[in-house]
């Protein structure tokens, strides 16, 4: 698995260019897309990425709303739109299946029928499931019909990645201490933010500091211990939620830890959401979403100095260079490179590079800290013996 990570870039450039050399010898693979209008809708262009990739072709559309399902439909240029999925999949058979709605207690079920169906290949909107459990269901079937399945952390993609492992590689940052991440930090910080966007920096921690082993955490409400008064039906479909206010702390299997914080309106837009890699001889911080993704800052971060000390970018060619590969950072966050990725796992017989299994340990990581804080922040070791949401038990 780390020298598919590590050679990501090179795998999704071959198997475009071959794609590419075949040209249209190459039947396409028909795609459907899976949203529901009003309750988490398409996901940030699930649906229309398709458009942009020739190798595939857009089929069908489901959408329990009546009136977004037509809107879908025109948009999508598609002529067979269903309000049930499952219609869907049964009348259409897709080879593949995006599943858009952000509202994430529609994606086991959605995600489970696909793959019974027969699909190739499932795309599905972040955050993964709910629960451990969900997860773990949501795998043993893709793995039963041996489906591909990615998911939208779409930055596991990023081409700057595997320079930002040259630079580690070369120590540039001397030893690697830790992994200081952080969520949004807006109204939704805590809880909610740690679901809906710490998802994405739980992920990238697993990228460079391999899978988490053990979790301790607290989390907050206006200051004080959640307690099960506390605890609500969270928004966007995520079951049993409560706190503004989340600190964390892995261990890491590559020797160091990754902690994640987030706090209700402590963010600042133009520093928020990211994480920061922290050696000996300096910081590297990674924004998610951001252009340029990466900087450097040379130093100890622990000592200072009289001298001023420069933020370098990091792009594809290295530190402070020009980026070389424009496009290649534009497709990112249009989802492209993971969609042709998706689609050369397919034709390879491989993992995507941010699969069902990584996306399993993203959502155990975060039911993790739930699970701590239940244990009034004892350590807890992973995987999790209850696979359920641990705030149901308070």
């Amino acid at each position: 698995m780390k020298t598919t990570r590590r050679r990501f870039l090179g795998t999704v450039a071959a198997s475009s260019l071959a794609f590419a050399a075949r040209g249209a010898e190459a039947p396409r693979l028909r795609v459907a897309v899976i949203g529901h209008t009003g309750r988490g809708d398409y996901g940030h262009g699930l649906d229309t990425m398709w458009l942009k990739l020739p190798e595939t072709e857009l089929v069908a559309v489901a959408d329990a709303d009546a009136k977004g399902l037509a809107a879908a439909r025109e948009r999508l240029k598609v002529t067979r739109g269903f309000a049930d999925y499952r219609a869907l999949l049964a009348e259409v058979k897709p080879d593949i299946v995006a599943i858009g709605m952000r509202h994430v207690d529609q994606h086991r079920d959605v995600a489970v029928a696909a793959a019974n169906a027969g699909v190739k290949g499932i795309y599905i909107e972040k955050p993964f499931c709910r629960t451990p459990a969900e997860a773990d269901e949501i795998v043993a079937a893709c793995e039963k019909h041996k489906v591909k399945l990615a998911v939208a952390h779409r930055n596991r993609w990023h081409p700057v990645l595997p320079m930002i492992d040259k630079l580690l590689k070369d120590g540039v940052l001397g030893r690697l201490l830790e992994i200081r991440g952080r969520g949004k930090e807006d109204v939704r910080g805590g809880a909610l933010d740690l679901w809906v966007l710490g998802s994405h920096v739980l992920n990238l921690c697993c990228y460079f500091g391999g899978g988490p082993l053990a979790c301790s955490a607290t989390v907050l409400q206006s200051g004080k211990p959640v307690a099960r008064a506390d605890v609500k039906d969270g928004a966007e479909g995520l079951g049993p939620l409560a706190g503004n206010e989340v600190h964390a702390r892995f261990d890491l299997e590559r020797g160091f830890p990754a902690y994640f914080d987030s706090v209700a309106n402590a963010g600042d837009r133009a520093a928020g959401f990211g994480l920061q890699l922290v050696g000996t001889k300096g910081l590297i911080d990674l924004r998610v979403d951001q252009d340029p993704v990466a900087h450097f800052l040379a130093g100890n971060p622990f000592r200072p100095v009289k001298e001023a000390r420069a933020w370098q970018a990091i792009s594809t060619a290295g530190l402070g260079q020009p980026e070389p590969q424009v496009e290649a950072v534009k497709d990112v966050p249009a989802h492209l490179t993971a969609g042709r990725d998706l689609l050369a796992a397919i034709r390879e017989n491989r993992q995507p590079l941010c699969s069902a299994r990584d996306a399993q340990m993203t959502v155990e990581m975060i039911t993790a800290i739930f699970e701590s804080h239940r244990q009034n922040g004892q350590r807890v070791t992973l995987p999790l013996p209850d696979r359920g949401n641990p705030l149901a038990r308070l």
